[in-house]
This record gives C-alpha cells, sequence and structure tokens, in this order.
C-alpha cells in the first residue's frame, strides 16, 4: 500500500504528465548572455547551444538560485562549472519540421530543475540507485538519488529532501560539505530514435561528504519501492569501469579485473533489502542507439561520476 507521501507525489507527476503542469509552480532555467537580464529558456532551446560559439557539447557557466529561477550565464574560463550534454542530444539534433510536431503544451513548458546527490562515504564510495520499472522517465536505469528542485528551497535543502524520499538517509546541511561537480542538460527520452522530446531538465549534481562508512549507511538505507528498486555502493574501480563505457562511442572498457558481477541491494515492493547480484556487464552497458532501453547508468551518470572521479585524484594522486 502506498503511503500518503507518496500518494501526494504521484499526484504531483500526474498533474506533470497529464500537461497540467502550469497549475503547479516550478523552478526553471533562465539564461542570462552578455549582461542581459535573464531570460526563461525555452522547452526546444539548447542551453549549451546558447553559450556554445563552436558548437560543442560542453561549456562552462555561473549559475546562481534567485526568486526560484535557476540562472545560467558564462562563467570566467577555468573559474566556471562544468555543463554538458551528449553528443546525441535530441534537442541539438531537432529538424524545423520535428520540432513544429512537438506538442504545444511541451513546447510551452520550458526547462526543469533536478538536484542528483552524489553521496560519497568515509570510504570513497558512492550511492547508485536503480529507477523503478514502473517510472515513465528513465525507468530501470541507475542513477544517483535525487529529483526536481521545489519552489523555495536552495539546491541543498533540495537534494537532502530527496535523498532522505529515495533512500531513507537523512544527513544535517551542516554535515556535508556540498560542493556542485557539474550540470548536465538531460532530455528524455534520450535519443531522437526514441521519439520526440518529453523532459528538458539541467540536473546539478551535487557532492555531500559523509562522515560514516558505506556499512555504516547501509544500515540506516529505507528506500522508496516506489521510486528505487536497487542500490549499490560503487568503489572508485567499479566507477572508472562505469566511464568508461561511453555513450555513443564504440572504445574500449576500462574493467581493471574486476569480478565478473557485482554486489547490489534489491528492493522488494514493500521497501525491504536482500543482498543480490548483478552481472559487471549491467554497469557497463552503453545507451542502445535504437530500440527499447537496457539496465544501464544513465549518460548524465557518468558525466558526474567522471568528475568525482578527478576530485578523488586531486586528493589522492595515487589512486
Amino acid at each position: 500500500m502506498l503511503t500518503a507521501p507518496v500518494r501526494l507525489r504521484r499526484a504531483q507527476h500526474e498533474q506533470f504528465t497529464a500537461g497540467g503542469m502550469d497549475k503547479v509552480r516550478r523552478v526553471l532555467v533562465y539564461v542570462c548572455k552578455d549582461r542581459a537580464a535573464p531570460q526563461r529558456a525555452q522547452f526546444l532551446q539548447s542551453v549549451i547551444s546558447h553559450f556554445s560559439d563552436c558548437g560543442g557539447d560542453e561549456v562552462e557557466v555561473s549559475c546562481s538560485l534567485d526568486k526560484n529561477q535557476f540562472i545560467l550565464y558564462r562563467g570566467d574560463k577555468g573559474r566556471g562549472t562544468p555543463l554538458k550534454r551528449p553528443a546525441f542530444c535530441p534537442i541539438k539534433h531537432l529538424s524545423a519540421t520535428e520540432a513544429a510536431a512537438i506538442p504545444l503544451d511541451v513546447q510551452q513548458r520550458g526547462i526543469d530543475v533536478g538536484v542528483a546527490i552524489v553521496l560519497q562515504t568515509a570510504n570513497q564510495r558512492v550511492l547508485l540507485t536503480r529507477r523503478a520499472k514502473e517510472l515513465r522517465i528513465f525507468p530501470n536505469v541507475w542513477v544517483p538519488p535525487g529529483g526536481h528542485l521545489e519552489p523555495d528551497e536552495t539546491l541543498l535543502d533540495a537534494g537532502l529532501r530527496e535523498l532522505k524520499e529515495e533512500t531513507g538517509l537523512k544527513l544535517e546541511p551542516e554535515e556535508v560539505s556540498p560542493q556542485i561537480l557539474g550540470l548536465w542538460e538531460s532530455v528524455y527520452p534520450p535519443m531522437l530514435s526514441r521519439g520526440r522530446p518529453q523532459r528538458h531538465h539541467i540536473v546539478i549534481y551535487m557532492l555531500l561528504h559523509s562522515s560514516l562508512s558505506h556499512l555504516q549507511l547501509q544500515a540506516c538505507l529505507s528506500p522508496s519501492a516506489a521510486e528505487v528498486s536497487a542500490c549499490v555502493w560503487a568503489d572508485a574501480r567499479l566507477v572508472r569501469a562505469i566511464v568508461s563505457a561511453v555513450d555513443g562511442e564504440d572504445g574500449g572498457l576500462r574493467l581493471d579485473d574486476l569480478p565478473s558481477s557485482v554486489s547490489v541491494s534489491e528492493v522488494s515492493s514493500g521497501g525491504a533489502l536482500t543482498d543480490s547480484t548483478l552481472p559487471l556487464t549491467v554497469f557497463v552497458s552503453r545507451v542502445p542507439v535504437s530500440g527499447s532501453d537496457v539496465e544501464r547508468v544513465s549518460t548524465g551518470t557518468k558525466f558526474a561520476l567522471e568528475l568525482w572521479l578527478k576530485s578523488l585524484e586531486t586528493l589522492t594522486p595515487d589512486l
């Protein structure tokens, strides 16, 4: 049986998916260039293309949250935050004909803001969760805990709330030393071969440091079965393998003699955790070019995990 908070969140989700989004207050992306006033980013607008002068897929930006507007503007070179999209981003490749065929209510939606938490343990592992297969967006895909930024929240407040709602882990703001790793321009479906864009987000990947080990945090896990179907504490070796499976490319994998299976915790329909294993191949799968999606780590998550590895190497060069 669904709890009242879960029923409420599902009801709100249905409002979003049924075209009633303007009835719900949302935090949206605004862009600012050349000191002009911030303008609301359009659903069919690629945020990266707005800032990129050469058509690349990554730029450096600065960001601020002001009066429920998430504002992006060009950052000083070498001092900004990386903002990236995949080379196959649907918005980037959308033709005028394809854009015109997108329903007007979707075109007018704007670009939503999400916060995802890269939770690093004292023994340098990070928590990934598998999205429930019943979810409409990216079902059965591995991501960090996270979700929409709600009105009047700070980025950290949103991340901690989503972490607690999805995993049961309650962390206090003063305990976690937050750091923005990077921003990801996310579109669903992730490729035009799977259909026209339905959702467009800027996802803020925020690194939080816990003073507890993954075993101590594991004892506190109580995932929401409506949102999470499995959890894994990934160490640096597994993360290196994950990020070596670059989506949209055919390069080799960096497996570093990893075992052929990975220990995970499966979440039952009632929320109970059971020890299990999954093939390593699940975590190094790439997004399919066509056909149905597969269980895999999301492309944006790979981007964030690569930035996490770089942060580790800065602290411990021998890793």
